[in-house]
């Protein structure tokens, strides 16, 4: 009996006996506070008004203040760069403008009670060195993006190209800096620095924000897109480069004087190339085959990181520079740099880089461009920039042989300034070369010429009329019978292609299977980009050469998966489009895309499916918010596969349930002749008996292959039948009906191919 109640009496006897023990010292404490009378104690009369005074003071607190923060911009920046996302813009400029909108320019102007609570003058400090933090994060994952095999096997005209696009907006921003400087410049700033920091933010192109573009409109495989990346790669290293001379000068005073720190820098560079980069990679070749990268090996890499900064600060020419050489001589090794990228990015981008727009918000104030005339600056400031940029870059591309589209499309992305852009505005703004007016006025030329390079590029293709070479070719043959499957994970992708080759199996010469991959933008990089498309599609080759079909592949990046699905499979005529559903409920709120979590966020339509009953196969029926756009988008036949571990389709089932599924006879044709399926069709309303298109179908494919079809006449589907087939074929509409019937059989149907045509 006491080995039983053992542990409980133990437990109740030291926990008791040590708060006995507590309350003893505690009591012994008391008089000694009475004999020295040295404490007073003193009591409060209002426990209500003490505990509102105390959360008060809680809110005041500095951690407080950076938290709420933290929470108010990285909602907001999620927000609006989902918005613009949607628009067909770069993400960072929803972010961008994020910043603008909780700063003085919209909030402060409106609620500046609430921006005053939020963003108190003395916890800017806090935000802006936490912000500086991000931006040495981000750039050390530019600097590893940096793809420097591109640059090696360079071609000649890109870097006449980049260089080209570098001198003249530099040449035209400081030809603009003589007309303002007089009315602009601030008190003190000699013209020369003011010159040079005008000349270098004309200058600046958004490698990041370019590559993705790039990426996105599918011309990273194209003789264009090699040289628009090798520009753009050539354009960052030269422009970041000239930024450390420039900030030299200025810290300076003069060219002279700035020489001692250029002389430093270079001792810096040289340093980093040959004796820092080795070292590097002799770690890297020495861990690069191991599978696990340990802490004590990272902490190495981090700790040559903040050195890296830390020598460009105390140098002079800003910490962002040795972030960005730092990166750039990473191992040439896509393990090391995804590591480094998957550790960072996430943090950088999401939770510090966001701050950095808010303080560039706060410190950007569209009320001091109150006039015509200060309009007219930043008229001319945004002129001066894309004549300077985009012609400049054009006209060089046109001298080294490009035709005019190419040039001009050259042009219109080189003139994408972005984020980079306010890197160098904040740095100019810091060390007071820029005045808050001009700051403003640059801040918006760095919008207006980012947020054109989209619309821009669309003009160009109207205007001359181009197809992309990524774009699928035209048809030749009428008969060919196309079929495009597109998948996300390996699994479903091979369970898609089984069932595209039981479609086409005796076909073969008549008939092309495209595999097609998409991705996200923001999950590619440029350096790793062939190397993840040939691990997308291995596993769907290997099946292929298994099943003895011929595959085509289509690799894709894009900001918006399902209108890039629909658009394809619109523009590319294909015979039938073939889309896999994943089985998670944890997808595509509106709260989980602006969040940017929709793998965590969950769906309340597929939340009530689970709690109806409905969370097995057909929980990513055509009523989620994923299927309901490719549905709505897709103009072409369209087989939605809900995967249930599908191998083949010998034996399919085939309910026929309203007078519209005639559209699945000529699925179940095929099946037929390709694959040798037995067909199992149920007519549960009497269609194939009066409905006559569907019964003369039938009565043609029972004459024609007697031992391949069967058709029974129940009111009811047997679970014991379900159980026996591989597959079952179904109309969108009959899918939708039995779905709203709450049938129990439901969780027992096979793999599910639902048609739309």
């Amino acid at each position: 009996m006491l080995k039983k109640y053992r542990n409980t009496l133990f437990y109740l006897g030291v926990t008791g006996g040590f708060s006995a023990l507590i309350y003893w010292i505690i009591n012994q404490g008391t008089l000694l506070e009475k004999k020295d009378a040295a404490v007073t104690i003193k009591a409060s009369g209002d426990s209500w008004s003490d505990f509102i005074h105390s959360m008060l003071e809680n809110f005041q607190d500095p951690l407080a203040i950076l938290l709420a923060q933290i929470v108010m911009i990285i909602l907001t920046a999620r927000l609006f760069g989902w918005i613009f996302k949607k628009i067909g813009q770069p993400t960072v400029i929803g972010e961008i403008i994020a910043g603008i909108v909780l700063g003085p320019s919209l909030v402060g102007m409106y609620f500046p009670e609430f921006s005053a609570a939020l963003f108190p003058a003395a916890s800017l400090g806090n935000l802006k060195f936490l912000s500086q933090i991000g931006l040495i994060l981000f750039m050390f994952v530019i600097g590893m993006e940096l793809d420097m095999k591109v640059l090696k096997n360079k071609a000649s005209e890109a870097i006449v190209i980049s260089h080209a696009s570098i001198i003249i907006p530099f040449a035209m921003g400081i030809g603009l800096s003589y007309f303002v400087y007089d009315q602009f410049a601030p008190v003190g700033v000699e013209f020369l620095s003011f010159s040079l920091f005008m000349g270098i933010a004309m200058s600046i192109t958004a490698f990041p924000v370019l590559a993705r573009i790039v990426q996105e409109r599918g011309i990273h495989k194209t003789r264009l897109g090699a040289i628009v990346i090798t520009c753009a790669a050539a354009d960052d290293i030269t422009a970041w480069c000239l930024l450390a001379v420039v900030i030299a000068i200025v810290k300076a005073g003069d060219f002279v004087g700035s020489l001692y720190v250029i002389s430093l820098a270079l001792v810096y560079v040289l340093a980093m190339i040959f004796i820092v980069k080795p070292f590097l990679k002799r770690i890297g070749d020495l861990y690069a085959e191991k599978e696990n990268i340990g802490k004590p090996l990272i902490a190495i890499f981090f700790l040559i990181l903040i050195m890296s900064s830390y020598a460009t600060e105390v140098i002079g020419i800003h910490a962002l520079f040795g972030a960005f050489m730092m990166g750039a001589i990473m191992p040439d090794i896509s393990k090391f740099r995804m590591i480094f990228i998957e550790k960072i990015e996430d943090v950088a981008v999401i939770l510090l880089l966001p701050l950095f727009f808010v303080f560039t918000g706060l410190n950007t104030q569209v009320g001091l461009i109150n006039d015509a005339y200060l309009w007219k600056i930043t008229g001319a400031i945004i002129a001066v920039a894309v004549i300077g940029k985009f012609i400049g870059s054009a006209l060089a591309a046109k001298f080294v042989g490009q035709n005019w589209h190419d040039s001009l499309t050259i042009g219109a992305l080189m003139n994408t300034r972005g984020l980079m852009e306010l890197i160098v505005l904040n740095i100019g703004l810091e060390l007071k070369v820029l005045t808050p007016e001009v700051f403003t006025m640059m801040v918006i030329m760095a919008l207006v010429t980012t947020f054109m390079t989209g619309p821009a590029l669309d003009l160009l293709n109207f205007i001359f009329k181009y197809k992309k070479e990524s774009e699928i070719e035209e048809i030749t043959d009428d008969d060919t019978y196309r079929v495009l499957i597109s998948f996300g994970n390996n699994e479903k992708g091979k369970s898609l292609l089984r069932l595209a080759h039981s479609l086409t199996k005796k076909q073969k010469k008549s008939s092309v299977i495209t595999a097609m991959h998409l991705t996200q933008s923001d999950e590619l990089h440029s350096f790793n980009r062939e190397e993840i498309e040939k691990e997308s599609f291995e596993p769907i080759f290997e099946e292929s050469n298994l099943l003895g079909a011929n595959v085509d592949s289509l690799f894709r990046v894009t900001n918006d998966i399902e209108s890039e699905i629909a658009d394809v499979a619109n523009h590319g005529d294909y015979d039938l489009l073939l889309v896999g559903l994943g089985k998670s409920i944890f997808e595509g709120t509106l709260l989980g895309k602006v969040i940017g979590f929709t793998t965590r966020i969950i769906n309340p339509d597929r939340l009530i499916d689970k709690f109806k009953g409905k969370e097995g196969l057909f929980e990513n029926s055509p009523f989620d918010e994923r299927t309901r756009q490719i549905v709505a988008k897709t103009k072409k036949p369209l087989g939605i596969l809900i995967d249930n571990d599908l191998q083949d389709a010998n034996q399919v089932f085939v309910p026929i349930l309203k007078s519209d599924d005639t559209i699945l006879i000529d699925f179940v044709q095929k099946l037929i002749y390709n694959n040798h399926s037995k067909i199992t069709v149920l007519d549960m309303n009497g269609y194939v008996k009066n409905n006559f298109v569907i019964q003369s179908a039938i009565a043609s494919l029972l004459q024609k292959y007697p031992d391949n079809i069967e058709v029974i006449n129940e009111k009811g589907m047997s679970v014991d039948l379900l159980q026996q087939q591989d597959l079952m074929l179904i109309s969108l509409a009959s899918w939708k009906t039995i779905l709203d019937s709450d049938n129990e059989w439901l969780d027992d149907v096979p793999s599910v191919l639902i048609i739309k045509p």
